[in-house]
């Protein structure tokens, strides 16, 4: 498939931009569906919306709050009245706004505060929030904003007035992907390559949305899909992009043709693209099983851009590879590829040095990992789950103004009322019962209507403080049960209550099943019991520290006016779900590329300590400026405007940055040392039962690896390789020594560079005599016959200065 899209690289790239513009257009035409339908089946509060909505069946439109307050003197001045009642007459006769029901009227005593400083009205508008039209809302606010001034203070709440507060959409993204090109250019040096991994995300996240757009009319489908696609969908189409043009490159710099560097490229970190985006779906189709049916829509817009994502990387990118040819490597590099011919592939510098240290001090290196690790999960013992609302806005924001002045002029409880429900009429002792429960600030039953009676109840305390959450309860399993009545607790901040119980019920079956199907994806790659069981413990132990992390910032408030995020809250109970989907997928995606080169090397030489070691050399820096790319994009989602998404955006930021900087390129390799051979063992009876499954095969040429063998098939592994090390006398590695194995009639057979350990490994067809070659300046040479038999031969070279051994 690789060798056909390069070689028809024009048609490829004509139906992929085809597909784009066709579904754009379809999808602008058809517009948008999303339904942001919520429901908690078997709930309290969801039985009290349904008698609520029994009994106000026409209350469809978004209600939003017009407050306003003075400094001197009250509400109810003339002067006052003067420049609210004209404002508030205007907002009413506007096109889409059904009432406006202010503190003037008969029935308006109510709606100013007891001092008499502070009143609010309510508009009510004709559509929900999502369907006002952004210019009627500015219009709105602009015209009780005009009225402020000479010491009244005008602000404006609710979901509506959130939209026009927001910046202008794609503004997260751009910046995400900005920096994500910055990044890019670091790593390739060339601005065609940096190009690349950026065009595959752009096709991928938009055939992606355009879709999930148009199945909004076919199925629910919540907006939130479309945000959480578009973030998921940069992070893994620019990364699944890295990974293949790092080997595309590598391949060019060897010396391949650029059409073979590109079919091996697909062909090995293709198949490890293939397969981490089938573990980030599996691992989102993982939320299907808490039974919330309002994220099914969730699962399939991100799935179905992650799927469009990996579908561009193995089709559309060797299509532009072809387009680029030699120019995806930077002009110095092809100049010096002119000059001085194919290079070694062999890590260097930092990465090598580093894998060198891990295996020098694997126990250090561990306990260091996971003490930073635990003591960064140490928060997660006070997560508490809620719902954010607009206490939670930035400060400087109308909508978090108004929130504050309710709170001031009617109470913290004001912004949050509870509604108790009954199905008839409420009776005059529960009435009172409800009064006098500790907690309650204010009760206001309501005349019946439809058969149904609502209570209004205002809390003490705010909606996201812990005392609200304890009334509740009280409510429910002590007043209303002594009253002898049937009645409910609703109202969003009870629903916000019942969403965290479930979540938190459920929570524990999600994470087993994606625990679960991860361990078994992971068996089957690798053959063995010990990788997967590693990375899932990892899994865990990153999921602890990233919403450790989360918990300081947005619970106790640890920099949140640096990020300019606004007030402390509980953490949004719709995240750890949506959340850990992500990370597990994610770092799926990283154990994949990092064991992968491992096992690769280990089903070479049956050296474990090398196979871990040049894994990690050799994986480490494409591993980690994949995860700097997922880090920007999600943290430019801080520039959302939405409190959530900028929540997500942290969450899932520290949660790449602390599993590739801290667990994939310390804790894991430093672990499989400690373990060592057992980190390939699986039961014989299993092996014979599993199905193969070949994450990256071997490559063509000098130096392929040999066909992986199970443990106890004897000569199945035949003469494979002879490894070992290149020192000085006086023990110390040998960099960069030019190792050449040549067959007995001078043939060469493979030739290699020593690491910066010194190690080196060159591959042998078939058992026999070889003669090893060894050089490197200013050592001189060395020279010797090696018998290699039925394995893998371990041979170690000693260079002295200015010594040298001829051969013929």
């Amino acid at each position: 498939m690789a060798r056909w899209c390069y070689r028809h690289r024009l048609v490829v790239v004509l139906l992929w931009v085809g597909a784009l513009l066709g579904l754009g257009t379809a999808a602008s035409g058809a517009g948008t569906n999303y339904a942001n339908v919520f429901s908690l089946p078997d709930t309290d509060s969801k039985r009290a919306y349904d008698l609520m909505e029994k009994a106000f069946p026409e209350r469809a439109g978004d209600t939003d709050t017009v407050v306003w307050k003075v400094e001197d003197g009250s509400v109810r001045d003339a002067s006052v009245r003067s420049r609210m009642e004209p404002a508030l007459a205007a907002i009413g006769r506007m096109d889409g706004v059904g009432e406006v029901a202010g503190p003037y009227g008969p029935q308006g005593a109510a709606q100013v505060s007891r001092d008499g400083r502070t009143a609010y009205a309510q508009v009510t508008f004709a559509e929900q929030a999502d369907a006002v039209p952004k210019e009627l809302v500015e219009d709105v606010v602009g015209t009780a904003q005009d009225a402020a001034g000479d010491g009244l203070q005008v602000e404006l709440g609710g979901q509506a007035i959130t939209r026009v507060q927001e910046p202008p959409t794609g503004t997260a993204e751009l910046v995400g992907v900005l920096a994500a090109a910055v990044v890019l250019f670091v790593a390739f040096g060339s601005l065609l390559a940096m190009l690349l991994p950026i065009v595959i995300a752009v096709f991928g996240v938009g055939t992606g949305l355009f879709g999930t757009q148009l199945i909004s009319h076919v199925t629910n489908v919540p907006e939130l899909a479309s945000l959480l696609s578009t973030l998921i969908g940069l992070g893994v189409g620019i990364d699944y992009a890295l990974f293949i043009v790092t080997r595309h490159r590598r391949g060019i710099l060897r010396g391949d043709d650029p059409e073979e560097a590109a079919v091996t490229a697909l062909n090995t970190s293709g198949r490890a693209v293939l397969f981490a985006g089938g573990t980030v779906c599996i691992a989102l189709a993982g939320m299907l099983v808490t039974n919330l049916r309002f994220l099914d829509g969730v699962v399939i817009g991100t799935s179905l851009t992650v799927v469009l994502s990996v579908l561009a990387a193995v089709t559309l990118l060797p299509a532009l590879l072809g387009l680029l040819g030699h120019r995806v490597l930077s002009r110095r590099q092809r100049r010096a590829l002119a000059a001085r011919g194919p290079e070694t592939d062999r890590p260097t510098g930092l990465a090598a040095r580093w894998a060198a240290g891990v295996e020098r001090r694997p126990r250090s290196t561990a306990v260091l990992a996971v003490v930073l690790m635990a003591a960064l999960a140490v928060p997660l013992l006070s997560l508490r789950l809620g719902t954010v609302d607009q206490g939670n806005d930035e400060a400087s924001t109308t909508t978090r103004k108004a929130y504050d002045l309710l709170a001031e002029g009617f109470g913290p409880g004001f912004n949050g009322p509870l509604q108790v429900v009954v199905d008839g009429e409420a009776s005059d002792s529960l009435v009172t019962a409800v009064e006098r429960t500790e907690g309650v600030a204010q009760v206001a039953p309501i005349p019946p209507a439809n058969g149904v009676t609502v209570i209004q109840v205002v809390p003490k305390t705010s909606p996201q403080d812990e005392r609200t959450d304890r009334l509740i309860d009280v409510l429910r399993e002590d007043v209303i049960p002594e009253a002898g009545v049937e009645a409910h607790v609703g109202g969003v901040t009870a629903v916000s209550k019942d969403f965290a119980s479930v979540t938190g019920d459920r929570l524990p079956l999600f994470i087993g099943t994606i625990i679960g199907l991860g361990f078994l994806l992971l068996l089957l790659a690798f053959r063995s019991l010990v990788v997967p069981l590693t990375a899932a413990v990892m899994n865990l132990l990153a999921a602890a520290a990233s919403f450790g992390v989360l918990v300081a910032i947005f619970q106790w408030g640890w920099g949140l006016d640096l990020l300019g995020l606004g007030r402390e809250g509980p953490i949004a109970a719709f995240l750890p779900i949506i959340m850990l989907s992500l990370l597990f997928g994610l770092s799926m995606d990283y154990q994949v590329f990092l064991v992968s080169r491992m096992h690769e090397e280990w089903v070479h030489t049956r050296d474990n300590a090398r196979a871990v070691r040049v894994g990690l050399a050799e994986t480490s820096r494409v591993i980690n400026s994949a995860a700097l790319i997922m880090v920007c994009v999600f943290l430019a989602f801080v520039l959302s405007g939405d409190y959530g998404a900028a929540m997500a955006g942290v969450g899932l930021a520290a949660a790449v940055a602390l599993d590739a900087f801290i667990l994939r390129t310390a804790l894991v390799p430093a672990v499989m040392h400690l373990i060592g051979k057992a980190n390939w063992w699986l039961p014989a009876g299993l092996e014979k039962r599993l199905p193969h499954l070949a994450v990256e095969p071997k490559e063509d040429g000098a130096g392929a690896l040999p066909a992986p063998r199970a443990p106890g098939e004897g000569d199945a592994l035949a003469a494979s390789a002879v490894h070992g090390f290149v020192r000085t006398v006086d023990g110390d590695p040998v960099d960069g020594a030019a190792v050449t194995l040549l067959t007995s009639g001078g043939r060469q057979v493979d030739r290699v560079v020593s690491l910066a350990d010194g190690s080196y490994i060159v591959s042998v067809p078939s058992p026999g005599t070889y003669l090893l070659a060894v050089r490197a300046a200013p050592y001189g040479s060395r020279a010797g016959q090696v018998t290699v038999l039925d394995g893998p031969l371990v041979h170690d070279v000693e260079l002295a200065p200015g010594e040298v051994d001829a051969v013929s």
